[in-house]
């Protein structure tokens, strides 16, 4: 499948990995409804239950995640999605309620289209199906990778792996979590990864900054994370070869 990168902003690093992995003909198909704007951080997409009119596909460091509700209050953070990926009914066959909460973490550029435009798209040519069929199936191995993770690995390595994962899709070491975000994540209390954020400052691994990490030393980071991540990637680039963000695109 031939690259093609958007037109929006074509000698950017601020693009749609997943649309620019599309074939110029169905780029052309999805083009004239697309929509450029920005969002800001904290922004909800969506909500569990309401309809899911529109698609979202993230741009640049644009960053969104998605929070499943618990009985006792408290949302859990499953996964992250960010220019490899899109938000919304990219498989559906028409409008459908959401599950989760949708919420945008780093706010930035997206584009956007209706469910019933891409729909459209998606009949006039098998190609594009499947592209977003094959997206679907990353996401589905995100998902089950995650589950796996939070029962088998330390809090210690799923913090650095969650850390991690913001900054593939970001491209920058400041990356947006605060402690009670990476809690949510991890599903313990704060206290927790407070502990293990202590820790990584005093061994210069990252800093704390107001709503946000800055990491000093990837490697070292890396050696404390589980290998999840990469598992995530192996799979992407298996089924999506280029989308998933490279090292070329990281600040």
């Amino acid at each position: 499948m031939a690259a093609h990168q958007s037109p929006f902003l074509p000698d950017d690093p601020l693009v749609s990995n997943l649309l620019g992995a599309l074939r110029p003909a169905d780029y052309d198909l999805l083009s004239p409804h697309l929509e450029m704007t920005e969002r800001r951080a904290g922004e909800l997409l969506y909500n569990p239950g309401d309809n899911v009119a529109t698609v979202y596909f993230p741009y640049g460091p644009s960053l969104v995640s998605f929070l499943v509700a618990n009985a006792d209050g408290r949302d859990v953070e499953t996964i992250l999605v960010g220019r490899e990926g899109a938000v919304g009914g990219i498989v559906s066959s028409g409008n459908l309620p959401a599950y989760c909460r949708i919420l945008v973490k780093f706010g930035g550029p997206f584009a956007s289209i209706s469910v019933s435009h891409l729909e459209a798209a998606k009949k006039q040519s098998p190609s594009l199906r499947a592209l977003f069929a094959r997206y679907a199936d990353c996401m589905l191995a995100q998902m089950f990778q995650a589950t796996a993770c939070n029962a088998i690995h330390s809090i210690e390595q799923r913090t650095a792996k969650w850390i991690i994962s913001a900054m593939d899709r970001t491209g920058d070491h400041l990356v947006p979590l605060t402690h009670d975000e990476l809690a949510s994540m991890l599903g313990v209390g704060r206290s927790y990864t407070s502990r293990v954020i202590q820790v990584f400052k005093a061994d210069g691994i990252l800093e704390t900054r107001r709503g946000a990490l800055m990491v000093r030393d990837r490697d070292a980071l890396h050696a404390r994370s589980c290998l999840c991540n990469e598992s995530v990637k192996e799979h992407f680039e298996d089924v999506l070869r280029g989308v998933y963000p490279s090292e070329s695109e990281r600040a």
